[in-house]
């Protein structure tokens, strides 16, 4: 994965301003947020451990959502078998799952206030255009920005792209410290709805999370590269920042990322507390003097021992 640029600006810090008065801080509200694409691997329990643990540890809540918002990927049956191994493993969440699938009419408002804002435009180029004309960035082509003033004579709309800022959009992550990524030149306009009327992802997790009023997303690595983006749009819909912990992903024999597509190292629900403890190990906590007897009895015991502090950031590369 193509590392963000890490900023120092330690120089530029001022003095310590003075309060008058505490600032009462949010309660902790966490989540996390699978796509049921198959049953749960052990990539996704390492996730759900550190998201979990993370928000016990506060004193907080957790919920879960199913990112189906990508229809065609999602196979029938995985979002029950993932809450079954979820269960099974001594997770509890609080209110209904939410799922992406089911509110595609407030994605739909989302996007029509960004087209009427002028932070969104339609886009008729095809996914072979953009290769041809664009440039390497941190995650594919750049989109070149054919469509940005309108679309050419004789075109018609394909997607719906978000513009993005000629500037560098930094944030801090709980484990990877400050990191920065340059937009234009990097991603370029993204897509937000994509061609086949589906909504991208990227519009779907910010809606979400301010709807749900997430303040706290704790989740894998491969999602680092996407935060400035998510970032730009949480500001032009005037919702707050969430606190960033990305942790370390799980990898195969050959250096890929576990995918629950390939069917690739799923979890045992008969055994869950040997899971429980592989994930725990994996994200770098000491494991108990004695082993639990149940999830629930390990769920008690994490709750006081919890230290991201111990991660590390490249546990599995």
């Amino acid at each position: 994965m193509p590392p963000l640029h890490h900023s120092d600006d330690s120089s530029k810090a001022g003095p310590a301003p003075a309060f008058c008065c505490m600032t009462i801080e949010p309660r902790y509200r966490g989540r996390f947020a699978p796509s049921p694409t198959g049953p749960l691997h052990f990539g996704s329990l390492v996730a759900a451990v550190g998201s979990y643990a993370d928000a016990l540890a506060a004193g907080g809540e957790w919920l879960v959502r199913m990112e189906d918002v990508d229809e065609d990927r999602c196979r029938p049956g995985a979002a029950d078998a993932i809450l079954r191994t979820l269960e099974a493993h001594g997770f509890q969440w609080q209110g209904e799952v939410l799922y992406q699938s089911r509110r595609k009419e407030r994605y739909r408002e989302v996007l029509e206030e960004l087209l009427a804002q002028g932070a969104a435009y339609p886009c008729g180029c095809t996914r072979r255009e953009v290769e041809r004309h664009g440039h390497p960035g941190v995650e594919g082509i750049v989109y070149p920005g054919t469509c940005r003033e309108g679309l050419p004579s004789g075109r018609k709309p394909r997607a719906i792209r978000l513009r993005v800022p000629d500037e560098e959009l930094c944030f801090h992550d709980r484990l990877h410290g400050t990191l920065c990524q340059q937009l234009k030149q990097e991603v370029g306009d993204f897509v937000i709805r994509r061609a086949d009327g589906f909504f991208a992802y990227q519009l779907a997790v910010v809606v979400d999370d301010l709807d749900q009023g997430v303040n706290q997303v704790v989740r894998g690595a491969d999602l680092l590269l996407s935060t400035p983006r998510q970032i730009h749009l949480q500001r032009l819909l005037a919702a707050p920042r969430p606190t960033y912990l990305h942790l370390p992903l799980v990898r195969d024999d050959k250096g890929r990322k576990l995918s629950k597509r390939d069917q690739a190292h799923p979890v045992n629900d008969t055994d869950p507390v040997s899971g429980l403890l592989a994930a725990w190990r994996f994200l770098g906590q000491p494991l108990p003097e004695e082993p639990p007897a149940t999830a629930e009895t390990f769920w008690r015991w994490a709750r006081s021992h919890w230290d991201p502090a111990r991660i590390n950031p490249d546990a599995g590369s």
